[in-house]
């Protein structure tokens, strides 16, 4: 992949904890638009929704989540992708208090009886109509859609179809305690965003996976997301455990509680053993995007597994040193 848009940051300036496998970090040129798209989102929700505070979501210092994940993002769409995925972190936060026991109890396929917030992105996902019965998550939806729709129609329609679809089935994801990490893994990868980045990474980058791709695509991917998976549960680990023990509940959707029990190791082992998992699938995936051409894939497909291995990286650095997993 030609990078047109971003820059290599010095190894030397960063610590990737012996994760990074040798794959560069790269960053967005544009410093800007990625906070004026954050900030533009947490002001709609907090006029809109509820007043935000103790809030922590993609920016940070020295790498913001959007300019290190997505560094080939072409500028007339950075700000509009930042938007989104400000509201992602908002929307998740406010799903993810739909993820205790009692609220999972009551979940269903019906649509009556699921939680509203969920039936944000669950019907008429490309209406525009919007009213005084309107849901205030609905109508931020809609302004995002209304905005990427301005800016790549056929993109807009892909992205928006991923995140419904990753939505309704992350909802479900976190349902029961798992019992090994295997069993474990494909959920958090449904959970850690594969279907939202995917229509994050084809809007920002303005890329096509033709349909005869797509399923071989998202297999050659899935190495890579578990890495990204894996990642986010290293770094956000202390944070979603002390949520726990404050919710009552007595597991914690993590590889690190996982790994503990299935293998009866203590907490510095099992993160040990999450990290050589880690260094495991990145590996697998740095092979797969090195013997790429192999598959015979077209370039805007093979563009997309560049991008998932700078995701990966990306996602790394920004988890080692953002706000949302470090609040001291």
């Amino acid at each position: 992949m030609h990078c047109r848009y971003s820059k290599v940051v010095e190894q030397s300036s960063y610590e990737a904890d012996g994760l990074a496998y040798d794959i560069p970090l790269r960053i967005h040129r544009d410093p800007y638009k990625e906070i004026f798209g954050a900030l533009r989102a947490q002001k709609d929700w907090s006029e809109q929704v509820h007043p935000i505070s103790d809030y922590l979501g993609g920016l940070g210092t020295p790498y913001s989540f959007i300019r290190v994940t997505v560094p080939e993002c072409r500028p007339e769409r950075l700000e509009t992708v930042s938007y989104a995925n400000e509201f992602a972190f908002l929307y998740d936060g406010e799903q993810f208090s739909l993820m205790s026991p009692k609220s999972l109890k009551d979940l269903s396929t019906e649509q009556p009886n699921q939680p509203e917030l969920l039936s944000v992105f669950n019907s008429d996902i490309f209406s525009q109509k919007v009213d005084e019965m309107t849901r205030p998550e609905k109508r931020l939806q809609t302004q995002i859609l209304k905005e990427m729709m301005g800016i790549d129609p056929k993109r807009a329609v892909t992205t928006m179809k991923a995140w419904a679809t990753f939505v309704q089935l992350a909802s479900r994801t976190r349902s029961t305690p798992f019992e090994t990490l295997g069993e474990y893994l494909p959920s958090r990868i449904i959970d850690a965003g594969e279907l939202i980045w995917y229509g994050t990474l084809t809007f920002a980058m303005a890329l096509t996976i033709l349909e005869a791709e797509l399923d071989l695509c998202f297999s050659l991917a899935r190495p890579g997301y578990a890495a990204i998976s894996l990642t986010n549960d290293l770094y956000s680990w202390d944070k979603e455990r002390k949520a726990a023990e404050a919710d009552g509940v007595d597991y914690v959707f993590n590889a690190i509680w996982v790994i503990m029990k299935e293998q009866s190791v203590s907490e510095d082992e099992a993160i040990a053993i999450c990290k050589e998992e880690t260094l495991k699938y990145i590996a697998e995936y740095d092979d797969i995007v090195g013997n790429v051409k192999d598959f015979n894939l077209s370039q805007d497909t093979v563009s997309y597994l560049e991008a998932v291995r700078y995701s990966y990286i990306g996602n790394l650095v920004w988890s080692i040193y953002c706000p949302r997993y470090h609040e001291d």
